[in-house]
C-alpha cells in the first residue's frame, strides 16, 4: 500500500475555465481518480469562458480570473480543503493573492515549459517570487524539474516530478477497420485515404500553419483538426488543399484517435503534451516537433518520428515513413510505453504522496 493511502486529504482542484484543455483536462482525471481512491475532491475554475457555456463540472468561482469576488470565493473554497492544486499558469498568481496568510497550502503544477513563457528577465523573476509561495510544485518531467530549480533556484525539496498522466481506459485502441470506419463516420470525415488528427488550441504556440503547410505536400492525405482559437478563421484560409477537416473542440478526442492513422504535434512549445499521452494510450503513432520533453513520451523511431520545429517538408516525410508501418509496430509501441509510464493509475499513486506531504492536516482513512 503506498504511504499516501495512510491519509486522504481533501483536494481543491483550481483550473482558469472549464474548458477542455490541457492543464484542464489532468485537473479532471486526477480529480476523478483522487475521488475513486476515497479523497474528498472539488474541481472549481476562476472564471467562466464562452466556449464553455455549460460549466457541468469546474463552476467558476467569479467573473474574471483576478477580480475580487473570484479571490475571496477561492480563499472561501480552500478553507474546506487541506490542500489545493493549482493546474495552469493563471492559477498561479491567483493562488498567490488569495491564499497569502491562509493556513491551506497550495500545490503549482507546471505544465509547459519555462524557457519559453518567462524568456525575459522580469517574468523570470515575478514567476519565480509566486513559485515560491507554492509548498510544492509538481514538474511534469526530470528536465522540467532541473529547469525550474535553475531558472528560478527553488528549493530542490520544493519541486519533484510526477508526469503527466491519462485514465488508460479512456483511450482505448481501436477494434479493427470496422471501428475506424464507425468513428470516421461519427465525425464526418472521409472513409477512405490517411488520415491525420491535430489536436489543440489554434494558438500560435501551436503552429496549425505548419500542419497544413505539411499537408499540402501530402497528396491524398486528410487532416481532422480539433480545437479552436484566435487562429481558426486564418488556418481554415491557409488549407488551399481541401483535404482539412475542422471539427471545433470535442468534448471527447477519443473518437478521433480510433478513426485518424497518426497524431500530428507541430507546436513550438510544448511541455510533456497530454494529447500525445492520450494518443499514445489509443495506440495512435505520432509525427511530433521536438520540443520541450515530447521525447518523454515519443520515442522517435519506436513510438513514432520526431522532427525539428518549424519545418513542413521534415513534417511531410516523417508523416510518409510513419504511414509506411504497414503492420502497426509504433502504434503497439506507443500504447506500451504510455501505459508504462503516464496512465493516471500509476500517476496518481505520487500524487496522493505529494497531497499527503503537503495537505495542513491529513484525514484519516476512510
Amino acid at each position: 500500500m503506498p504511504a499516501a493511502e495512510s491519509a486522504r486529504p481533501a483536494v481543491l482542484h483550481l483550473v482558469t475555465d472549464p474548458r477542455r484543455r490541457g492543464a484542464q483536462n489532468l485537473a479532471r482525471d486526477l480529480h476523478a481518480e483522487l475521488l475513486h481512491r476515497g479523497h474528498r475532491s472539488e474541481l472549481r475554475s476562476l472564471q467562466p469562458h464562452p466556449d464553455a457555456p455549460r460549466a457541468e463540472d469546474a463552476h467558476p468561482l467569479g467573473p474574471g480570473r483576478y477580480h475580487p469576488a473570484t479571490l475571496r470565493a477561492l480563499r472561501g473554497a480552500a478553507r474546506r480543503a487541506d490542500v489545493v492544486v493549482a493546474h495552469g499558469s493563471s492559477t498561479l498568481p491567483a493562488c498567490a493573492a488569495a491564499l497569502l496568510g491562509s493556513r491551506t497550502p497550495f500545490v503549482y503544477v507546471n505544465i509547459g515549459d519555462p524557457r519559453h513563457w518567462t524568456s525575459s528577465p522580469v517574468r523570470r523573476i515575478r514567476t519565480g517570487l509566486l513559485l515560491r509561495r507554492a509548498a510544492a510544485v509538481a514538474a511534469i518531467s526530470d528536465g522540467a524539474r532541473e529547469v525550474l530549480l535553475d531558472h528560478y533556484r527553488l528549493p530542490a525539496r520544493s519541486v519533484r516530478t510526477i508526469p503527466n498522466g491519462r485514465a488508460a481506459d479512456r483511450y482505448p485502441p481501436g477494434a479493427g477497420e470496422a471501428d475506424r470506419q464507425a468513428a470516421r463516420a461519427a465525425l464526418g470525415l472521409p472513409a477512405e485515404g490517411p488520415l491525420l488528427a491535430w489536436v489543440g488550441a489554434l494558438a500560435p504556440e501551436k503552429r496549425p500553419d505548419l500542419a497544413l503547410d505539411a499537408l499540402a505536400l501530402l497528396p491524398g492525405v486528410h487532416l481532422a483538426v480539433a480545437g479552436d482559437g484566435p487562429l481558426r478563421t486564418e488556418a481554415a484560409a491557409r488549407d488551399t488543399t481541401g483535404r482539412a477537416h475542422f471539427l471545433g473542440t470535442l468534448a471527447d478526442p477519443a473518437p478521433l484517435y480510433r478513426a485518424a492513422d497518426a497524431l500530428l504535434l507541430t507546436s513550438d512549445s510544448e511541455g510533456v503534451p497530454g494529447v500525445l499521452v492520450e494518443a499514445a494510450l489509443a495506440g495512435l503513432p505520432a509525427v511530433a516537433t521536438d520540443v520541450g520533453w515530447v521525447r518523454d513520451v515519443l520515442l522517435d523511431g519506436v513510438t513514432g518520428r520526431l522532427v525539428p520545429p518549424g519545418d513542413p517538408a521534415a513534417l511531410a516525410g516523417a508523416v510518409e515513413k510513419l504511414l509506411a508501418d504497414a503492420h502497426g509496430a509504433l502504434g503497439a509501441a506507443a500504447r506500451r510505453h504510455a501505459l508504462d509510464r503516464f496512465d493516471l493509475a500509476v500517476v496518481a499513486d505520487a500524487w496522493q504522496q505529494l497531497l499527503a506531504d503537503t495537505a495542513r492536516r491529513p484525514r484519516r482513512t476512510v
